[in-house]
């Protein structure tokens, strides 16, 4: 099965990217500083502070997208609740970015940013859960089974609802 190694695979991948867009930010930060400059009026300290920030809140972020992956990987299992939200928020954001660093960046960064895009929403995608009561192979269930005669739910299979019962006023 591919789920795990790619569970595997998006785990470093993106511990990796947090680390690099923590240092990124923090760099950036660090040279508006000793440079002291000012973009239309803004204080340095402020644009110098904000940008570690940035980093570091970005930099969590994809940790913590990176953990739910880790997660997964170890426990070979689905990410549920927030850990889902998480990756389904991950890939939407490298959605944007790769769109972003198209026109920015040119094709190699946007060739990273779908590559990791396509990662995640494979390990989405293959750990995705089967319906209720389905058996490997089989229908999902009763409920999807076609309707006849013998229906143990005594409807005959119709899609239709009986009218309802007249009244007298």
């Amino acid at each position: 099965m591919v789920r795990r190694p790619v569970a595997w695979i998006v785990a470093v991948v993106l511990l990796v990217e947090a680390l690099g867009i923590a240092a990124v930010n923090w760099f950036l930060g660090v040279v508006v500083d000793r440079q002291d400059m000012s973009l239309a009026g803004l204080d340095p300290d402020t644009m110098s502070t904000s940008s570690k920030i940035g980093g570091v809140v970005f930099g969590l972020y994809f940790a913590a997208c990176g953990l739910v992956a880790l997660l997964v990987a170890v426990r070979d299992r689905p990410p549920a609740g927030l850990g889902r939200v998480l990756l389904v928020s991950a890939a939407v954001v490298h959605a944007l970015l790769g769109a972003f660093a198209w026109g920015l960046m040119g094709w190699p960064a946007f060739l990273y940013m779908v590559v990791v895009l396509a990662l995640i929403v494979l390990l989405l995608m293959t750990y995705d859960r089967p319906a209720a009561g389905a058996a490997p192979g089989g229908p999902a269930g009763p409920q999807d089974a076609p309707a006849g005669p013998e229906d143990p739910r005594g409807d005959g299979g119709s899609p239709v609802s009986p009218p309802p019962a007249p009244t007298t006023p």
